[in-house]
């Protein structure tokens, strides 16, 4: 059995050595580029076109495995779960992305099978979400063999996915095939956000990342779950477990909103089983909110689900405490460093801060959503 009370960290970052080294190699975004900042070099990271600020430093916190652990102590995290950063695989062609998804999931397995386990148990301190060649002209066996990869590696609970599916978004019917093989694995899908919104919205100013990832980022994963929503997935594969990055972004504010226009468009408003609300409780969520306020309110949202089931009499009022079983904390390591030398990141101690003072979570429920939550999700035993 799992030790009680971990504190476990479901959305932290790795590019693995041999993925930076693709970077490395390329001429065009992404890519890793070394430059002169104030007369020393310096390695930049370029995940999009036109990105502010020139780039982001990058070293050796992005692929070490014993940079991460150290992040880990220095922050009594137990548990991380792993996944390979935005932007995937999303610009390579067919048949590189297939054989590079094969052996980064491999690389994964290896980085944290090899790793060290807790004390006083056989749980490893690291496991992994595997990756998926998700490109224009993947043919459906490629996908299918990277998903039989994922779900016979001891320690890869999952897989990252970002929201351009195989070139058309994740409603697209071609990936019905993968989201059957997914939920018939058990399988676990982080959706996480890259491409943000059209770039245009934020203006002439230069606000450098602040407008893409506060706004852009949340607004992608909106987008992206709520077509997820429309196309009628949950229906066809109602026990798909799907982890939304950012707290799902706007979508538990707005999902009130979202039912009633589904209720007043002839197009769709006979296309789903169920009241657009209920397919939320089919969600999980991180708590990468960083206030208890967001969080509180999310756990109501995903709460009340059920009270949308077609047929359901049920009324009773929302209960974060009931919610709250779908939160879990993330850090977003090694993205958000502190700009000053300091011991602890704000990112975490923020996070951390915000799951201690949600009005309503017994600490039991915070208990939860700091780790226990992930152990029972992932199968972590």
């Amino acid at each position: 059995m799992a030790p009680a009370k971990l504190l476990v960290d479901i959305h932290t970052h790795v590019y693995l050595p041999r993925y930076a080294n693709m970077l490395r190699a390329r001429s065009s975004v992404p890519k890793i580029m070394t430059t002169l900042i104030d007369g020393k070099e310096q390695d930049r990271l370029l995940i999009l076109d036109h990105e502010p600020s020139g780039g982001r430093p990058v070293g050796p916190q992005y692929w070490d495995r014993d940079q991460k652990l150290a992040f880990m102590d220095r922050h009594g995290i137990d548990v991380s779960v792993v996944s390979t950063a935005n932007p995937w695989l999303d610009f390579l062609p067919a048949s590189q992305a297939h054989e590079l998804a094969l052996e980064l999931n491999a690389d994964l397995e290896q980085y944290c099978s090899t790793g060290p386990d807790m004390t006083d148990s056989s749980v490893k301190r690291l496991y992994g979400f595997g990756l998926l060649p998700l490109v224009p002209e993947i043919t459906t066996t490629s996908l299918l063999e990277a998903v039989k990869q994922i779900s016979e590696a001891p320690h890869l609970k999952g897989l990252i996915m970002g929201t351009r599916g195989v070139g058309k978004g994740l409603d697209d019917e071609a990936l019905d095939p993968v989201w059957a093989a997914i939920e018939a694995a058990g399988l676990v899908v982080f959706l996480h956000p890259h491409y943000g919104v059209d770039g245009k919205a934020w203006g002439d100013r230069d606000n450098g990342h602040v407008l893409p990832l506060a706004l852009g980022f949340p607004f992608e994963t909106t987008t992206a779950a709520t077509r997820l929503i429309l196309s009628g997935v949950f229906d066809r594969f109602p026990n798909l477990r799907l982890l939304l990055a950012h707290s799902g972004g706007a979508l538990p504010q707005l999902s009130s909103r979202l039912a009633s226009c589904i209720d007043h468009d002839p197009v769709v408003a006979s296309r789903l089983k169920h009241d657009a609300r209920y397919y939320l409780g089919k969600l999980y969520l991180d708590a990468v909110a960083y206030g208890p306020e967001e969080l509180g309110f999310v756990s109501e949202v995903l709460s009340r689900a059920n009270r949308y089931e077609a047929g359901s009499t049920l009324n009773e009022p929302a209960d974060r405490k009931v919610g709250s079983k779908k939160v879990l904390f993330g850090t977003d390591h090694p993205f958000f460093p502190p700009l000053q030398s300091i011991e602890k990141w704000k990112s975490v101690v923020e996070n951390l801060e915000a799951i201690s003072s949600v009005q309503g979570w017994t600490e039991d429920e915070k208990d939860g959503v700091r780790g226990g939550n992930a152990l029972s999700l992932f199968n972590i035993s």
